[in-house]
């Protein structure tokens, strides 16, 4: 046995993993490669199976590279070329902890690059860190056990992967790269998320931590064989799980309401729940926005789901387009283009978007207004248009913002050509409040809640006294007016 894994490969790279790290993990096939070989060179020393090792070879660890350069992809990448070139000049033997292509980033890269320059490669497999974590754990990671790298994930805004289901978490290697993935995780999970640590998995020193998210940091048992177990929130608490619900309300024997809906017929419920999570945000009610965004998101689904049924395009081409469309009109934040505030945004936001239009071979004629949907109210319409012609120096409607203007525009009205002039008027009025930085169609909308909330309660006050507001006299009714707003001014 012995002496057929050693002839094996005579020549070329032999990638082999040493297991968790009790040594007892090591593999038959792996110890009697190791009895056959005379140098072998570890990715690191520090590993638990690395002392038990045979006495016979020579280790060369390349460790002192992580001194040599400020992050873990040129350290990689040195140790990849390193590994190349002695596969070439004759044969080597690479190990690294547990298995060499579960959470490793140096092997499948190796292997990669072996195969386009013909280098032989072979395999020899260990025990890696993930079956003694489960054991540990006491879970079955199927169905639906998502794998992380902690470096990665903390370089994350968000985690990247669904709360409905669990997650581990590898390779947290100090107290640091702990603290940047508790606040990133923070982000989907509550801060009190109950989760375990498991600290050297399949050693002697194995052990599991039950402590709450925010404080995976103040553990002192964090070392390089630790990773993070996060349990799954509600299985509802995902996009993706959202995605079914849909999918499941639209199939054969799903909803009949649902199932006969259209793109066509959901036009009113977009339009409705677009302009219900408007109102939520005018109330500054939290609670009623999270609900909104939900029925707005419903409707997003719906579209997209009789899209995919349709054969035309699923919510998965809606995400990646609009995605993308981000990065490509944001150079400034994911790549490497300088601008200058954010009027420098805007420029470089309209010529990226110019590009855009010659790249899809859309006449130039697309100008700088056809972006402004015409099915908008009016005010949010005069808003975007200011400023929108404000970006190339036109600002004659912002202008006629000034108060002179609409002061002359008011003793100017005339009854008989109202409807023009009233328009003028209006347009005046949105450049004077795009000029103060307000939202006309905000604050009109803010103001009729005002009115709504208090002719509501003069109306309830009559009711109570056991009349009818059709019976009350113009006096009094002006009368009960000023009595519900005595400190209010205008409506």
């Amino acid at each position: 046995m012995t002496e057929k894994i050693r002839t094996g490969l005579k020549s070329g790279i032999s990638l082999l993993g040493l297991g968790p790290g009790d040594p007892a993990a090591l593999t038959r096939r792996a110890w009697d490669w190791l009895g056959g070989i005379e140098t072998l060179y570890l990715r690191t020393r520090h590993h638990p199976t690395v002392v038990h090792l045979p006495a016979h070879l020579a280790l060369v660890s390349f460790d002192d590279l992580y001194e040599q350069y400020v992050d873990f992809e040129a350290v990689y990448a040195a140790i990849i070329e390193k590994v190349i070139n002695l596969g070439r000049a004759g044969s080597v033997t690479y190990t690294v902890p547990g298995h060499p292509f579960v959470a490793e980033a140096t092997c499948p890269e190796i292997a990669r690059r072996a195969k386009e320059a013909g280098i032989p490669v072979q395999v020899i497999d260990g025990l890696s860190f993930l079956e003694p974590t489960w054991r540990a754990l006491g879970v079955d990671p199927f169905p639906g056990m998502h794998l992380a790298d902690a470096i990665e994930v903390s370089m994350r805004q968000t985690p990247g992967f669904p709360p409905s289901a669990p997650a581990l978490i590898a390779q947290i290697y100090d107290r640091d790269v702990a603290a940047e993935l508790k606040l990133t995780l923070m982000e989907s999970y509550p801060d009190t998320h109950a989760v375990r640590l498991v600290h050297g998995a399949g050693t002697d020193g194995e052990l599991v931590e039950d402590l709450p998210l925010h404080e995976i940091d103040k553990s002192p048992h964090i070392g390089l064989l630790s990773s993070l177990y996060l349990p799954a929130l509600s299985p509802q608490s995902s996009f993706e799980a959202f995605q079914e619900v849909i999918a499941r309300l639209r199939a054969p024997d799903g909803c009949p309401w649902d199932r006969e809906q259209t793109h066509l017929s959901l036009r009113p419920f977009l339009l409705e729940e677009a302009y219900e999570a408007l109102d939520a945000l005018d109330r500054e009610d939290m609670d009623s926005l999270a609900e909104e965004l939900g029925d707005l998101l419903l409707q997003i689904l719906l579209h997209a789901q009789i899209a995919a049924e349709e054969g035309d395009f699923n919510i998965h081409h809606v995400l990646e387009g609009i995605s993308a469309k981000l990065i490509r009109r944001h150079p400034h934040v994911f790549s490497e283009v300088d601008v200058a505030g954010v009027d420098g945004v805007i420029r470089n936001w309209e010529q990226i978007k110019a590009q855009e239009r010659r790249a899809h071979g859309i006449p130039e004629k697309n100008g700088l207004l056809d972006g402004v949907p015409s099915a908008l109210p009016a005010l949010s319409q005069a808003e975007q248009i200011i400023e929108r012609v404000g970006r190339v120096g036109f600002d004659r409607l912002a202008a006629l913002g000034n108060p002179e203007i609409i002061t002359s525009k008011l003793t100017a009205f005339d009854e008989q050509a109202g409807k023009a002039q009233l328009g003028d008027l209006l347009l005046a009025v949105s450049g004077l409040a795009y000029n103060a930085g307000i939202d006309a169609e905000s604050a009109l909308r803010e103001a009729l809640g005002r009115f709504r909330a208090r002719f509501g309660a003069m109306e309830a006050e009559v009711l109570a006294e056991g009349e009818r507001l059709m019976d009350l006299s113009a006096e009094d009714l002006l009368r009960r007016w000023v009595a519900t707003g005595q400190d209010e001014e205008g409506t």
